[in-house]
């Protein structure tokens, strides 16, 4: 089959790298002189280096050429600009039949709604046929062909397992999962306690205060879930707690070295021009914050850290602050 990968970063570098070696790829890439380096060595130096695909993915800039006559479509950009994309694409998605699958992890910023949402606001006729893809997954080691796992999910079950079969390979095993709303909140939120891990590392704690960190951050990412209608098992799972210990130790991870910056008395602006690439967990800690207020959901840590990057509290501070909070069950809360 033919699919289009429409984002040329790391993550969707990797994808069409992993997918073309199956299957007929196209890579639409936004920079023209990225593109022509991808056309003469297929590798990607700026956002992928070292990894080399294969001579069988096409790459262009035309976004309809992109995706004429695939079968599915991965969107693989940035969060911020997934309603800009869809919008693009709907000019050129006629048929009710074509698969699209979300690989953006993030929430819109001020609607504070997930990119499935969004994609088939902008979308409408294959509002039945849209999946979102989470997990664990560093586009670094997906590259390198490294066993990884990952989630699809989908209110459909036919078109989960349609996509399941099509990124199945000897390196990359999906999962489907029925519960959409559960695998972005996750792909979101592990963002944000990411960004605490890095936090914890830059001011010099160990292995008990990440540990304790990841542990209750999970806790509080599913106390929103469950308050938003997901299913509590997914957190538990590849697109939980699988992507959040990915997220919160890797070397790979943009956001635990965010919060090591932060930790440092970096902000969030002077951190995001120290990278081509974007920091999600920053947008991330913004929408979080605000949509646990929305809900009604106490969610300390989330709080604290958007207190870091939104408000210049000192992270020493935030973390005392954390450890002296009034006593509770852990089960209960």
């Amino acid at each position: 089959m033919k699919i289009a990968v429409i984002g040329a970063g790391s993550w969707g570098t990797a994808i069409a790298g992993m997918l073309g070696e199956t299957h007929e790829v196209c890579l639409w890439v936004r920079n023209q002189e990225l593109l022509k380096n991808l056309q003469m060595n297929y590798t990607n130096d700026c956002y992928l280096p070292g990894v080399k695909l294969p001579e069988s993915v096409k790459f262009t800039h035309d976004l309809g050429e992109s995706i004429e006559s695939a079968a599915i479509i991965l969107l693989v950009t940035p969060s911020h600009t997934v309603r800009e994309m869809a919008a693009n694409l709907s000019q050129y998605i006629k048929c009710s039949k074509t698969i699209l699958v979300s690989a953006a992890k993030g929430l819109e910023f001020g609607s504070y709604k997930r990119m499935s949402e969004i994609i088939k606001e902008e979308i409408p006729i294959i509002a039945e046929r849209v999946v979102v893809m989470s997990g664990p997954n560093h586009a670094e080691e997906v590259g390198r062909r490294y066993p990884t796992a990952t989630v699809v999910a989908s209110h459909n079950e036919d078109v989960a397992a349609y996509v399941q079969a099509a990124l199945m390979t000897s390196f990359f095993r999906a999962y489907t999962n029925s519960d959409v709303i559960g695998v972005e909140l996750c792909g979101a939120l592990k963002n944000i306690i990411a960004l605490g891990a890095g936090i914890a590392d830059g001011l010099g704690f160990g292995d008990n205060t990440k540990a304790a960190l990841m542990t209750r951050g999970l806790a509080e990412i599913c106390r929103l879930g469950t308050a938003m209608n997901a299913n509590t098992h997914t957190f538990a799972g590849l697109a939980g707690i699988g992507d959040l210990i990915a997220t919160c130790t890797s070397k790979h991870s943009r956001n635990r070295w965010a919060g090591m910056l932060l930790a440092q008395g970096k902000t969030a602006e002077d951190i995001q021009t120290q990278t081509h690439m974007v920091v999600e967990g920053f947008r991330s800690t913004y929408a979080g914050y605000h949509l646990s207020q929305i809900m009604n959901v106490e969610m300390p840590i989330t709080s604290a850290i958007y207190r870091v990057v939104y408000k210049n509290s000192s992270p020493r501070d935030e973390v005392l602050d954390l450890m002296n909070r009034s006593r509770t069950d852990e089960i209960g809360y």
